[in-house]
């Protein structure tokens, strides 16, 4: 059963940091593409983060410079180191990978950025 799990969550002042986790099993992790999303209420699902199997990132305009994606293969997690947070980073976030051409998303974690 291929399982991603989020965790890291949390209610967070403006300007402050925090440290997202997406557990991963069931698959090969290490031969896959990694990614965050995240969807704010009322909004499309919105492209974050993403790193390749080999290491390489890219990411989304708004978080450039501010956000880090990394992952640790040994754990099977990938991270989403988040620094600079605005109000406008609120939002549930999503870990997401594709398998067999399908997405397999987890149930996400809420990020709430505080004024």
């Amino acid at each position: 059963q291929v399982q991603l799990v989020e965790s890291g969550g949390d209610l967070v002042q403006a300007g402050g940091s925090l440290r997202l986790s997406c557990a991963v099993s069931g698959l090969d992790f290490s031969s896959q593409h990694m990614a965050w999303y995240r969807q704010a209420p009322g909004k499309q699902r919105e492209f974050v983060a993403v790193i390749t199997p080999g290491g390489s990132t890219n990411y989304g305009d708004s978080v450039k410079g501010r956000f880090i994606i990394s992952r640790d293969n040994a754990k099977n997690t990938v991270y989403l180191q988040m620094n600079g947070l605005k109000p406008e980073d609120t939002a549930v976030y999503y870990c997401k990978t594709t398998l067999r051409g399908e997405p397999r998303w987890g149930q996400g974690t809420q990020v709430t950025v505080s004024s």
